[in-house]
């Protein structure tokens, strides 16, 4: 049984960055605090243990609960839309009006508004999405559910990648600060964010209505 625990914890490292490394608003929008160095350790916190609850949901089985209750999936449908929309206009907006988004990334002072902001969006990036449940609790649960009596070892390798990925994400970011000071760089960014916010939020819709 020992002897399985490492393959199990690194299988669960793996399938959580594969699903976790991904262009989409919650990467871009810790990746924007980084670089301006705004709030990053709540933001890197929110990330990580709101991954780590959603895993251990779908390491528990929960996935398969809210599959048979199509009440919670028409409102997470719903709601997970009409954000992404919003989201992805915003970021439209952003490649659009770049003086009304400031142009480049740079540090800047954050106050305990701007934390606040930041914490309020970064909720809402996370459990508005309807796609961290289907990555987390549904696609994850089903793997992990798949290792028997090792799924819950194969969840915290999960949750060591999500962490590992967030931390770098937000505190490696500064590397590229040079680069996305640059306006023409973060507006390719944002205009790769609202395409694809854009998209899942109207394919969500569709789906739902």
């Amino acid at each position: 049984m020992n002897s399985a625990l490492l393959p199990a914890l690194g299988a669960g490292f793996g399938t959580g960055l594969s699903l976790i490394v991904a262009i989409g608003a919650q990467n871009a929008f810790v990746l924007r605090q980084g670089v301006r160095g705004q709030a990053v350790l709540p933001v890197v916190a929110i990330c990580a243990v709101s991954d780590a609850v959603l895993i251990a949901l779908g390491v528990a089985g929960l996935g398969a609960v809210v599959t048979a209750w199509p009440v919670a999936m028409t409102v997470v449908g719903l709601a997970g839309g009409a954000f992404l929309l919003a989201y992805g206009a915003l970021a439209a907006r952003r490649v659009l009006r770049p003086a009304s988004a400031g142009g480049g990334l740079s540090v800047q002072g954050a106050g305990t508004r701007s934390i606040r902001t930041a914490v309020l969006t970064c909720l809402a990036l996370t459990w508005l999405n309807p796609h961290v449940y289907l990555d987390t609790v549904l696609l994850l649960g089903s793997v992990a559910s798949q290792r028997g009596d090792l799924r819950w070892v194969f969840g915290l390798g999960a949750m060591l990648g999500s962490l590992v990925w967030f931390a770098a994400l937000g505190y490696g970011s500064k590397m590229l600060s040079g680069v996305l000071a640059k306006p023409t760089a973060w507006r390719v960014v944002d205009a790769v964010v609202a395409v694809t916010m854009l998209a899942l939020g109207a394919m969500l819709l569709l789906r739902t209505l």
